[in-house]
């Protein structure tokens, strides 16, 4: 009788660990909560069975297994997580100066030799963003569970948190063929770059029906045209195919009718998208140059179209597109950034004096640079050091959420951070670099808005 119940009791330890292994991403909805506060009840008790069937596995063969410390129980359960990413986390706000995207508790994780790792990746990314933040969306101002006011759609997505990962998600789920179209985004000119974060989930190579997320811009009198196709006009569509764990990417050009055109390339990239990668955040940017596009997966630009926009193409819209065939399918975007012009770095810290970029993001709350902030620092560096008698002051600035002091301490963090990297991985003498910070004390637009946020959350070189 007592080895039948110490086969029962492992029989149930081995299923519950088996089950956690294969959890992958946990969407926090307000709907759950009863459901999770039974859950969390049954769990008490499953964990009650568990203590006595432990004491009773002691009794029964000695000192195979030890009862678990209670303090340290009690401690754990006072403490709750520890930075794992593991703990249900709450609503997140834009605090702190808050830069775009990241996973901060997988970034702590990873330790300082994997940051200068990962910044170390992108040694040939030569992605600047525009110089003007004019669209910022990281659906702060959306309830979760709903569709964000300022986007339409024939299909149906809901603003979400997630577990372990900070900020809200825009979260698309099982549909044939939607569009999801962001109302603010109306008019893209010659030069306009567009970043954001994707998250996928559930990829699996035993199912082959579709798995795809695309990105267009067009050109349409409606933004809302065609709107169950990949794009509304005239313009280009950028794809990413996760179904049957194929892992590709696909660039194609479009016609008024929003048919696709001959010119259109593909490429494999089963090594990046493939199941194991399901949960992870990947970073997306986008650099359009007149009739040239370059589309960039973290480190990796995956194309470079010289010809892809006819030369008298006006866009005027953009849309993401999405067809999941199954209903656990998961899609997730944030932190979507458009920025506009051509950044001058060398005419205007030379001439002008004085050089500001949105272009050097930083992890959430913290001083540690993103590794895709690697070419508008390159770029800096190559001025500085074609002018070896020039030395600037390095300025950082935060938005207005979250404490005053705590902003500028984290300002003048950030400063530091960046005069660290040009010295370490540039080789720029730290003596012609001074810092300095000043918080949310001397905006660049009114905090009111997302992009005005955006445009505060800024880093600035000035000649001395």
């Amino acid at each position: 009788m007592k080895s039948f119940k110490i086969f029962a009791l492992l029989t149930t330890m081995g299923f519950a660990i088996a089950w956690e292994s294969q959890a992958q991403i946990r969407i926090n909805r307000p709907e759950r909560v009863i459901e999770r506060q039974a859950e969390n009840r049954a769990n008490r008790r499953i964990d009650q069975a568990v203590d006595k069937g432990f004491d009773k596995l002691e009794e029964g063969i000695g000192s195979i297994f030890k009862k678990k410390d209670k303090k340290e129980e009690v401690k754990k359960e006072e403490g709750g997580n520890n930075g794992n990413g593991t703990a249900e986390t709450s609503e997140s706000q834009n605090g702190g100066g808050r830069m775009s995207g990241g996973d901060a508790n997988d970034q702590a994780a990873q330790g300082a030799g994997s940051e200068k790792a990962a910044f170390k990746s992108y040694s040939k990314f030569d992605f600047v963003p525009g110089e003007k933040i004019v669209a910022s969306e990281d659906f702060s101002q959306d309830a979760v569970g709903d569709f964000p006011a300022k986007w339409n759609t024939n299909g149906s997505a809901e603003v979400v948190t997630i577990e372990g990962y900070e900020g809200k998600w825009l979260m698309f789920n099982q549909t044939k063929s939607a569009s999801y179209i962001p109302d603010f985004i109306k008019n893209l000119p010659d030069n306009f770059t567009l970043e954001y974060d994707l998250i996928y989930n559930n990829l699996d190579k035993e199912y082959a029906y579709q798995q795809w997320l695309y990105t267009a811009f067009y050109e349409a009198e409606k933004n809302d045209a065609n709107i169950q196709s990949e794009s509304g006009g005239r313009g280009a569509v950028f794809g990413i195919n996760g179904g049957m764990g194929s892992g590709s990417v696909s660039l194609v050009q479009t016609d008024p009718n929003a048919y696709r055109t001959d010119l259109q390339g593909n490429r494999d990239m089963a090594n990046v998208i493939n199941p194991d990668n399901n949960g992870k955040i990947f970073h997306v940017a986008m650099w359009r140059q007149k009739q040239r596009l370059r589309i960039y997966v973290d480190d990796l630009k995956v194309f470079d179209l010289p010809r892809i926009f006819p030369a008298d193409i006006n866009l005027n819209a953009m849309r993401f597109h999405s067809s999941l065939s199954r209903e656990n399918d998961q899609m997730f975007v944030s932190n979507i950034r458009l920025a506009v012009g051509a950044p001058d770095t060398r005419s205007k810290l030379i001439t002008e004096g004085k050089f500001v970029t949105t272009g050097i993001t930083f992890d959430v709350n913290s001083a540690t640079i993103r590794p895709e902030s690697y070419a508008v620092l390159k770029d800096i560096a190559g001025t500085l050091s074609e002018n070896p008698a020039v030395k600037v002051k390095i300025i950082g600035h935060t938005d207005s959420d979250g404490d005053d002091a705590t902003n500028m301490a984290l300002s003048k963090k950030r400063a530091e951070s960046v005069k660290e990297n040009l010295v370490t991985e540039f080789g720029i003498d730290k003596s012609r670099l001074e810092t300095d910070g000043k918080g949310e004390t001397a905006p660049a637009a009114p905090n009111t808005t997302p992009e005005g946020k955006a445009n505060n959350r800024r880093v600035e070189f000035v000649k001395m």
